[in-house]
């Protein structure tokens, strides 16, 4: 039986985000969080490659205590095992530092297929799946927009492209990025919710991964926020009929006048 291991993060509503400007994170306290929309197609996905072929579906998030909940509703969904990770060691990570905690756990949990989201809202970087497949050293997928086929050793996907789709087989273990479109999510069922409630959620936290220090939260970023800013938004329109090269030119120049980028 295939253990199918889905990377899932739970995000602030998007249309209630707010930035520290001292540390250019995220400020999540008092901002309702919901389930990244193209990490629950991946939940989805799973669970109906568990129907049609029979295997475990495990989640894998890292996040803050509270992100329980989120797990909470997972199993009230279908999936069998959840775990999180969760430490103060690992706050203000970027898409490196998490890639590495999570390929740690992964490590520690075993897998056949690991699904995670395109990416999240949150910071539409695109970069934690490929990530995690290459600090794994295993095949990976992006932008799938439906499973066709889980064989024995492979995986038959169709990955969607801006003009075309391309249909892949990839070896096991691998990784796959899903697409929020590729499937409606299902609903809580009742007799899932009551089990819910006596279900466990695993806790991993720093001591637990075998990771050096260096590597996780802030200490092993090596991206950080320069300057934040809210756009101003006005009535003022100005259209320019220019070749590409002027056109580069004149919003590189724009930019440096608004302390954007520097040299």
């Amino acid at each position: 039986m295939k253990k199918i291991v889905v990377l899932v993060k739970q995000v602030p509503d998007s249309t209630e985000i707010r930035v520290d400007k001292v540390t250019g994170t995220l400020i999540r306290a008092g901002v309702p969080s919901i389930i990244n929309p193209d990490d629950l197609a991946g939940v989805e996905a799973a669970l109906q490659l568990k129907e049609k072929y029979g295997a475990t579906v495990d989640i894998i998030t890292m996040g803050p205590p509270q992100a329980t909940e989120m797990l909470k509703e997972l199993y009230a969904r279908g999936v069998d095992n959840c775990i999180l990770i969760t430490d103060r060691k690992f706050a203000g990570a970027d898409t490196c530092a998490t890639s590495s905690t999570l390929a740690a756990a992964l490590e520690k949990n075993g897998f056949d297929l690991i699904i995670a989201g395109r990416q999240a809202i949150d910071g539409d970087t695109a970069q934690v799946g490929p990530q995690t497949a290459e600090r794994l050293n295993i095949p990976q997928v992006t932008y799938v927009d439906e499973i066709i086929d889980l064989k024995e050793n492979s995986v038959v996907v169709k990955k969607s492209l801006e003009d075309s789709e391309e249909i892949l087989e990839a070896n096991l273990p691998c990784v796959l990025t899903t697409l929020s479109g590729m499937n409606e999510p299902r609903y809580m069922n009742c007799n899932d919710i009551v089990d819910s409630f006596n279900k466990e959620v695993k806790i991993l936290t720093f001591d637990d991964l075998g990771i050096e220090e260096s590597k996780v939260g802030l200490a092993g970023s090596p991206t950080k926020v320069h300057h934040t800013f809210t756009k101003e938004v006005s009535a003022q329109t100005e259209t320019f009929n220019v070749s590409a090269q002027e056109a580069a030119e004149m919003i590189a120049k724009t930019l440096k006048e608004k302390q954007i980028i520097t040299k």
